[in-house]
C-alpha cells in the first residue's frame, strides 16, 4: 500500500517461505473457478494420515472490499472481511468463525512511507491485544511486536527484528520468544524472477543452548518446473518438485526423511491445484 517498510511479519518472511512453503506431508487436491460475476470458488480435499477433511471457500471483491467465506466438513463457517483505504493508507480486517462466537478478531494496519503500525484484538470478554510497528525504508527496517493479555495484565510475547533488503538479496535478524531465541537468515536470488535462490538460517535457543542451522534453495529447471531442497544440522532433508501442468495448475510432490535414521519411513506429500 506504500513504498515504505513492510509489516513486522514481513521481516524474515522470504527465508521462512523458502524453507517451509510447499514442504507438505499430506495429500491435497483443490479446484478453483471464477464466475462471470467475479466470485472465486475453491474446493479443497485433504487427507492427512487416516483423516480426511474438505472445505469450500468463496471470495468476492467489490471496490475496496474483499469478502472471504469458507465452509468446512466440521460444520465451521469462517468469514473474513477486508477493507482497504476506509481511511487513507489503512487496511481493516475482521474475521470470525461460527459456531465459535468467541473467535472474532479485528485487525487494523496503517502504512506510511517511513513506517507501519498494526494492532489486532480478539473480540471476546478477555481479549489478547497484539501490537507491532516498523520504521525505516524499503531497504532497511527495524521493528517490534508485543502481545498483551488483558485478563492477567501480562505480556504474552515480545519480539524485535531488523531486515536489510537489496534487489537480489535479503538478510534479517529476529530476537523472539521473550528474548530466549535469536534467528538470523540470508536469502540470495540468482535471477530477476527470483525463482532460483539460496537460503541459510541459524537459530539459537538460549535456555537450552540448542542451535539449528538450515540451508536450502530453489532452482528453476525451466519455466514450468521448480525444485526445492533443504537440510539442517539435525539431519532432516526435504525436497519439493513443482510442475505447472497447464497454465495456473500446479502439481507438487514433497518428501522428507531423517538422514541420521534411515530405517525410518520417509514422509511424502502430494498436492494438485487446478485452475481451469
Amino acid at each position: 500500500m506504500s513504498k515504505g517498510p513492510g509489516l513486522f511479519s514481513d521481516i524474515g518472511k522470504k527465508a521462512k517461505d523458502l524453507l517451509t512453503k510447499d514442504y507438505i506431508t499430506d495429500q491435497k487436491f483443490s479446484v478453483s473457478t471464477c464466475s462471470d460475476t467475479g466470485v472465486a470458488i475453491t474446493s479443497t480435499a485433504v487427507k492427512k494420515g487416516g483423516l480426511s477433511a474438505g472445505d469450500v471457500a468463496t471470495q468476492y471483491k467489490y471496490k475496496n472490499a474483499v469478502i472471504d467465506v469458507k465452509f468446512d466438513t466440521e460444520s465451521n463457517i469462517t468469514t473474513t472481511l477486508t477493507f482497504t483505504d476506509i481511511v487513507p493508507s489503512t487496511k481493516a480486517i475482521a474475521s470470525f468463525k461460527l459456531p465459535d462466537y468467541n473467535s472474532g478478531k479485528l485487525e487494523v494496519q496503517y502504512y506510511h512511507y517511513h513506517g507501519t503500525f498494526t494492532t489486532a484484538a480478539a473480540l471476546n470478554q478477555s481479549p489478547v491485544v497484539d501490537i507491532s510497528a516498523t520504521i525505516g525504508t524499503p531497504t532497511i527496517a527495524f521493528g517490534a511486536e508485543a502481545g498483551y493479555e488483558t485478563t492477567s495484565g501480562k505480556f504474552s510475547k515480545y519480539t524485535a527484528g531488523v531486515s536489510v533488503n537489496q534487489p537480489d538479496s535479503c538478510a534479517s535478524i529476529i530476537l523472539g520468544d521473550k528474548g530466549d531465541s535469536i534467528r538470523a537468515s540470508y536469502v540470495y536470488h540468482f535471477d530477476q524472477l527470483k525463482k532460483s535462490s539460496a537460503v541459510g538460517e541459524i537459530t539459537r535457543r538460549f535456555s537450552t543452548n540448542e542451535n539449528t542451522f538450515t540451508v536450502g534453495g530453489s532452482y528453476a529447471v525451466d519455466n514450468l518446473t521448480l525444485v526445492k531442497t533443504k537440510l539442517n544440522n539435525h539431519g532432516r532433508l526435504g525436497a519439493v518438485l513443482q510442475h505447472e501442468l497447464i497454465p495456473k495448475s500446479v502439481l507438487t510432490i514433497s518428501s522428507e526423511f531423517d538422514t541420521k535414521a534411515l530405517d525410518k519411513t520417509p514422509r511424502f506429500g502430494l498436492a494438485l491445484a487446478l485452475k481451469p
